[in-house]
């Protein structure tokens, strides 16, 4: 499968390809290193590195992601904002609205999200992870540098997998590569801007509507201990609302999954 084409990609983008430099690798460790040391050296905001391999892909949490052209696309993005790093609360809850509504545009039903950087796939009453969300920050001299990681699957990854896992073909979307990441980048362009303006608070309401476990019991896996409680989804900074006996109990980090019964040990679904 030959490599993403900037050429090509250009028309695609129409209106927004100035806004966009984008560059295609064969193979790389990973994407974001890649950008990260690209941006140190001075690359401006709407830098795109897509690689059609990662040698050490990183997931959140430092789990890894594998990729192949036929079977996946992954690439990321450099953004910048002004201020410091503590005005992105809730970025990666502002990308995941941006590339749920290009997965969405692109005819794929059933698109979720999930606190605080996966897409889902909504299948049969259960959630398969479509793409996640890598997001990492740094300051400067310009404010602060975001780089945006993505990975999408197009083909359901096999193998021994530690999640449920979904592609865009089992969501009836073959959608050629180019087609794709114009999609996303479009989105991507509207969301951060509404971001940049108005802080997570101003797609927080987009954010709700596509909530995969909204009013939904849940587990909460911590570094230190385990929650309990219904999931209210998020508030305008970004952190997950949990309703226990307790109380609502604002959430900053830890894995979600979702309860069978609000009494049951609980079952990750994604």
């Amino acid at each position: 499968m030959a490599l993403i084409d900037p050429v090509l990609l250009k028309p695609r983008l129409g209106a927004l390809a100035g806004r966009f430099d984008v560059d295609a690798l064969d193979e790389c460790d990973s994407t974001n290193s890649e950008l990260m040391r690209r941006a140190d050296r001075g690359a401006p905001a709407g830098t795109v590195i897509v690689a059609d391999r990662q040698r050490a892909g990183r997931g959140r949490r430092g789990r890894s992601w594998l990729s192949s052209p036929e079977a996946s696309l992954t690439f990321s993005l450099l953004w910048r904002f002004p201020g410091s790093p503590t005005r992105l609360s809730g970025l990666s809850l502002a990308v995941g609205v941006g590339l749920a509504r290009a997965l969405g545009g692109l005819g794929a039903p059933g698109v979720r999200l999930k606190w605080p950087n996966d897409v889902l796939l909504a299948t049969n009453g259960d959630f398969a992870k479509l793409a996640g969300i890598l997001v990492e920050l740094a300051s400067d001299r310009r404010g602060t540098q975001a780089i945006i990681g993505i990975g999408l699957n197009l083909l359901p990854p096999t193998g021994d997998l530690p999640q449920p896992a979904s592609g865009l073909s089992a969501a009836g979307v073959r959608v050629e590569r180019h087609d794709i990441l114009a999609a996303i980048l479009a989105e991507l362009a509207a969301a951060l801007d509404t971001f940049a303006a108005l802080g997570f608070a101003g797609l927080r309401d987009d954010w709700q509507a596509l909530h995969a476990w909204q009013g939904e019991p849940v587990r909460i896996q911590g570094e230190e201990a385990d929650l309990a409680g219904r999931c209210l989804g998020a508030d305008p900074d970004g952190a997950l609302l949990l309703e226990t006996g307790k109380g609502i109990e604002r959430i900053f980090s830890g894995d979600v999954s979702l309860r069978r019964t609000a009494g049951g040990d609980g079952t990750s679904h994604a």
